[in-house]
């Protein structure tokens, strides 16, 4: 436990001097929080979603493993 506080309070000090790295780190947490927004939109499958209980989703999930292309 007192490795993670040390290296918590190096970080945290680290980050207190920076000028460039701050604006760094904030695009890259932008651009992040982008990437997971658009997979969330376009790329994730909400269909499993849409079906009913826990039965009805085994079933259906079954048959859409092994179906063939």
């Amino acid at each position: 436990m007192r490795f993670f506080k040390r290296a918590f309070i190096l970080y945290i000090d680290g980050f207190k001097n920076l000028k460039l790295g701050k604006v760094l780190w904030k695009i890259i947490i932008l651009k992040l929080i982008v990437i997971f927004v658009v997979l969330n939109i376009f790329i994730y499958d909400k269909s499993l979603s849409s079906v009913g209980d826990d039965k009805q989703k085994s079933n259906f999930v079954l048959e859409n493993l092994i179906k063939k292309n």
